[in-house]
């Protein structure tokens, strides 16, 4: 097992999901929070089972993500 960050993003028509770290495309999306973490969690396996765990970056793992909003 391996710790994976999921970046969880509210939209005005639903939210989304996808994990940090990991090579390839693996999105969720849902009607709530839960329900795109849960979908992106199922992708996330389905992914790994496809591509085996040399998809799970294990060079550059994520330590923390932080949002910074700025002015430009």
């Amino acid at each position: 097992m391996k710790n994976i960050k999921i970046i969880v993003e509210k939209h005005p028509d639903g939210y989304i999901a996808y994990p940090l770290g990991v090579q390839g495309v693996v999105i969720g999306e849902g009607e709530s929070m839960d329900e795109a973490l849960v979908n992106a969690k199922s992708a996330l396996s389905f992914h790994i089972e496809t591509f085996g765990t040399e998809v799970l970056d294990t060079e550059s793992a994520v330590l923390e993500a932080s949002i910074i909003e700025t002015i430009i």
